[in-house]
């Protein structure tokens, strides 16, 4: 019998909204085509042996589904999920007041993994091993350990940064998967699904523009879904056609190749203030007023990965792409 359970605080209008839209089965998830096959195998065989699967390890960049696939894995297997994030957890007994709730198969997902702090890391390295938590009772040369069993349940933890993790927490991951970047084709079958969950009219143009600009991630697709429907019903007919879609994100800044405001402003920064680079990130960041781990997490691996900005050991640089992107003349070759 089914008893899913998310545990969380009191949602925001738009975050219940993004929840609405998020598959609930494996069959339902959309691309990661690879990753689906291996995870449909992985639960099918747990479920066989009658054992909680493996704990697994999701890291990619944020927006493609970690979350999802956390509440997609619970489903499949007919247990409750439990949430919370690596920043939340800043004592081990907060740790261990997790896991002493937990009922035998229960899933229990650790949004940005990579932040927990090394204490609280130690009390998890028992718990995916053996299934056991020590706890100390008593202060000093009072002090005593005790040894609390814990029900089998599985650990699903996600990160932007597979790297910051220890070697002895990944370690303990059975089953290891990165999240890519979606083709426009997969995010135009998102947008399609999404505008049918919120009753939006939508044609397959439309769809597809929203799609070719939404930065291969699915969160950011449905965002701009949710929007692009706003402006359709105030300012036109309330159905989303190419033009529409196309209007509304140049309104909002986006351009056809998916790139926002910060994305050109850190491009033009690169260019015009430091020669198009190398530029440190840090000094990157502080010229840009934003979080450098903002730009590393949010902002870089897709412009990296579409060709406008590279990393060398000396700093970021942009490409000739970039260039012709924002309207920049070439350099000249050097005979």
């Amino acid at each position: 019998m089914e008893r899913r359970t998310i545990t969380t605080q009191r949602l925001p209008e738009e975050e219940k909204l993004e929840i609405s839209l998020r598959p609930q089965r494996l069959s339902e998830y959309i691309g990661q085509e690879s990753l689906k096959a291996t995870l449909k195998v992985y639960i099918e065989a747990a479920k066989k042996r009658r054992e909680p699967l493996d704990h697994v390890l999701f890291y990619g960049p944020p927006g493609l589904g970690k979350t999802t696939l956390a509440a997609i894995i619970a489903n499949e297997m007919g247990a409750s999920l439990k949430v919370t994030s690596g920043p939340a957890i800043e004592r081990p007994g907060e740790l261990v007041a997790v896991l002493s709730g937990m009922k035998p198969g229960d899933v229990l997902f650790i949004d940005e993994i990579h932040r927990l702090n090394r204490q609280v890391e130690e009390v998890l390295y028992p718990a995916m091993e053996d299934f056991v938590v020590d706890i100390v009772l008593g202060k000093e040369t009072g002090a005593r350990s005790m040894r609390y069993k814990l029900p089998p349940f599985t650990l699903v933890g996600a990160t932007t940064r597979a790297g910051m993790l220890t070697a002895p927490l990944r370690d303990r991951f059975g089953v290891v998967q990165r999240l890519e970047y979606y083709r426009p084709e997969e995010l135009k079958q998102i947008v399609l699904r999404s505008a049918g969950v919120l009753g939006v009219e939508i044609d397959e143009e439309g769809a597809f523009e929203l799609a070719s600009r939404s930065r291969g991630t699915p969160r950011l697709a449905n965002r701009f879904l949710r929007r692009v429907r706003d402006f359709a019903q105030v300012r036109y007919d309330g159905r989303i056609t190419r033009q529409v879609a196309d209007e509304t994100l140049r309104i909002l800044q986006v351009d056809a190749c998916g790139l926002d405001r910060i994305d050109r402003s850190m491009l033009r920064m690169i260019i015009d203030y430091y020669g198009g680079g190398p530029v440190g990130l840090d000094t990157l960041a502080a010229a840009l007023g934003e979080d450098p781990g903002t730009l590393e997490d949010v902002y870089e691996p897709y412009l990296m990965q579409n060709g406008f900005l590279k990393r060398t050991p000396r700093g970021r640089m942009v490409t000739d792409q970039a260039l012709l992107h924002l309207g920049y003349p070439l350099p000249e070759k050097e005979s």
